[in-house]
């Protein structure tokens, strides 16, 4: 009887499939080759991290630099308020076209004006004097005053708010018209003219104004006559 050998094949040992292992090429992989890492050494390392170290450094010095300059050159705040009026020589230049004399009411110290103008009236059909002011609290009245005033002009201004009652300032009953929240105003016709005072303040800052008012309207020449179709609010 011969003897046979027999030859089996085993798979090729050290990788997982089978697969025979590659040759290796002898030099590291190049950028872009698979299994290529970038590796910096400990100087480039410490290089790169004073660089970073640094930038944030320059960072801090020149904030430090630029923010006292920015606090120094800050504006307080004035809440409220607006640029500051010459409500005297606005009024004034309203006086030729207005056809009575628009009035700069002189009120007490702490009372700041932050309009005034003259509405030409082009949308509402009656041209106006306007003119507004801030009181030592913060709160607001503004004065509108005209010869051509009528109930319907009169109630776009109050926000339709219905009249809930007078209040009397300096002597004379103003209409009040009042939501019970929010805008207050106040209406009276005096000496030819509808005086509106509308606003935010308390009534009586309202009384403030409304007295102001009076007292300039009556050292003004009196309207001698109202243009017709003009009924009293």
């Amino acid at each position: 009887m011969s003897d046979s050998t027999e030859v089996q094949s085993s798979p090729a040992q050290g990788t997982p499939d089978g697969e025979a292992e590659k040759p290796s090429t002898g030099r590291a992989p190049l950028p872009g080759e698979p299994g290529f890492k970038a590796v910096l050494s400990k100087n480039a390392a410490k290089r790169a991290n004073a660089s970073v170290i640094g930038m944030i450094l320059a960072l801090l010095v020149s904030l430090a630099c630029i923010l006292p300059v920015v606090l120094l050159n800050a504006q307080p705040q004035q809440p409220n308020l607006g640029p500051q009026v010459n409500v005297s020589a606005v009024a004034g230049d309203a006086a030729p076209v207005a056809g009575f004399k628009p009035v700069a009411p002189q009120l007490p110290d702490g009372w700041k004006p932050n309009y005034a103008r003259w509405a030409s009236g082009t949308d509402t059909g009656v041209p106006a004097w306007e003119v507004g002011f801030v009181s030592p609290s913060q709160g607001f009245v503004g004065l509108t005053q005209t010869i051509k005033g009528n109930p319907t002009w009169v109630a776009q201004l109050a926000d339709n708010a219905p009249v809930t009652g007078t209040r009397t300032i300096a002597g004379h009953d103003w209409t009040l018209r009042d939501k019970g929240k929010g805008p207050k105003t106040l209406v009276l016709e005096y000496r030819g003219q509808t005086l509106v005072l509308n606003g935010t303040a308390e009534l009586k800052e309202f009384d403030v104004v409304g007295a102001a008012v009076l007292k300039a309207v009556d050292a003004a020449p009196a309207v001698t006559s109202k243009p017709s179709g003009s009924p009293s609010a």
